[in-house]
């Protein structure tokens, strides 16, 4: 079996390849938070589907019902009491740029911290199968 076949292994380098990626992108916005015209982006979020027939299939949302007329109305997901700020409602300035530095450099901080969990994960699970082939 190679280690490539680990799975572990292949989901912590796929992460660190996307956070590579990802600063890339990250460093382009700041690098052009003064160009004319420029708007931010940003690279959709990792996700890892379960693979094979195990993987849950996808269920309708629950709907709350009132059953007598003097209930109460529940709130649903799609009706939480809090509203959510969507990305992308940046200030323009008049040159049309729509970057944010701020909150950039938070992107860039939180996506170094990611980098390097992902890193640290992936160097201890190498010394595990160290340890366990007797290498260590």
């Amino acid at each position: 079996m190679a280690i490539s076949d680990i799975p572990i292994l292949s989901m912590l380098r796929t992460r660190l390849e996307w956070a590579q990626a990802r600063q890339r992108v990250l460093a382009e916005n700041v690098a052009n938070s003064d160009t004319p015209g420029f708007r931010a982006r940003d690279l959709t979020p990792l996700k890892f589907e379960p693979a094979g027939e195990g993987a849950p299939s996808a269920t309708a949302p629950v709907a709350l019902a009132t059953t007598e007329s003097g209930h109460i109305a529940g709130l649903g997901p799609a009706q939480s009491a809090f509203r959510s700020q969507s990305a992308g409602h940046y200030e323009v300035r008049p040159t049309g740029n729509a970057v944010n530095l701020e909150e950039e450099m938070m992107k860039v901080a939180g996506n170094q911290m990611d980098f390097q969990t992902a890193s640290a994960l992936y160097s201890h699970s190498l010394n595990l199968i160290k340890i366990a082939l007797g290498k260590k």
